[in-house]
């Protein structure tokens, strides 16, 4: 009996410790988000990949897939947690709503990335552990720009590639090292604070 009620406490200190990293996530996504350098291309320079791979390196596929969520939903609904301080469903259906949309897919395959591991303990298993974390975030970062490249390209009558040459090219180096950080720190915090 003792026992059922010990697991069934250690549940709900589970679920309550999901609910607040995932809360915080979302939190730390929003507030990275209001550092934005508007460019004339529409596309302004944050750190919201930073934050987005973060999220993922650090809470895993579900948990940074739902942190992410999250932030989009708060997004949607009206709160000013999107690049230049705005909200609501139009930012979403905008030119940049694409990125944000791939948001998901960053941080789920960050979150993929920080949990595969090969069982072996030797120096050429952590190195290929590694990078294989840092490409399956780069290829979350090819979904984030696919996505937002899409629609930018939709809404703004360019075909993808000139879509791709105004408003996505010129962040991937920044969003390349943002996702290069975000493992180095996220696998941090993950070891150190999250379970």
């Amino acid at each position: 009996m003792e026992s059922k009620v010990s697991s069934k406490i250690e549940t709900r200190r589970n679920a309550i410790r999901n609910i607040v990293q995932c809360g915080l996530f979302a939190a730390i996504i929003a507030v990275l988000t209001l550092i934005t350098i508007p460019l004339p291309s529409g596309v302004p320079i944050t750190l919201q990949t930073f934050a987005v791979a973060l999220c993922g390196y650090s809470l895993g596929v579900k948990r940074g897939a739902v942190a992410t969520g999250v932030y989009i939903a708060l997004g949607a609904v009206g709160l000013p947690v999107f690049s230049g301080m705005k909200g609501g469903v139009a930012v979403l259906a905008g030119a940049t709503g694409g990125y944000i949309y791939g948001f998901l897919g960053l941080a789920a395959l960050c979150g993929l990335g920080a949990f595969i591991k090969l069982k072996s303990e030797s120096k050429p298993a952590k190195s290929l552990n590694i990078a294989i974390a840092i490409l399956l975030g780069l290829a979350g970062l090819a979904v984030c720009h696919i996505c937002g490249t899409l629609q930018f390209g939709a809404l703004t009558g360019r075909g993808f590639v000139e879509a791709a040459l105004v408003a996505s090219v010129p962040y991937l180096l920044k969003d390349i090292v943002s996702v290069v950080i975000a493992y180095l720190l996220g696998s941090q915090i993950k070891r150190r604070l999250i379970k």
